[in-house]
């Protein structure tokens, strides 16, 4: 992996935790969300300072290169990441759905009883 990468894959990083710890402190995230990026850009410094394991696990898997294995990793763990955000928003739909047919019943029910009243 050539430098010029290595510079800026610690760059990147080094932003991206800096953007997550600030959304924390502005309470825009939950700290399990933020979690995920502080992890992921502690292991792309890893990374990006320690090619040899890149290329370690590279050459373990059969790829060429160590900056293919960081993009097919990359990749790996967005997929997983979205996977599990479309549980969370499936489970998220379920309870709104739920919630909209009480608070309906609910209004119905006290739209009922002022009738009768």
């Amino acid at each position: 992996m050539s430098l010029t990468i290595r510079i800026i894959l610690i760059i990147v990083s080094f932003l991206t935790l800096l953007y997550a710890i600030r959304k924390i402190r502005k309470s825009h995230m939950e700290m399990s969300d933020v979690f995920f990026w502080i992890i992921s850009s502690l292991g792309l410094v890893v990374l990006s300072i320690f090619p040899q394991i890149a290329a370690f696990f590279a050459n373990l898997i059969g790829i060429q290169s160590e900056l293919n294995f960081l993009y097919i990793s990359i990749i790996f763990v967005i997929i997983l990441k979205l996977f599990s955000l479309s549980i969370e928003v499936s489970q998220l739909k379920v309870k709104l759905r739920n919630l909209i047919q009480e608070t309906a019943l609910n209004e119905n029910e006290n739209y009922t009883k002022k009738e009768k009243k």
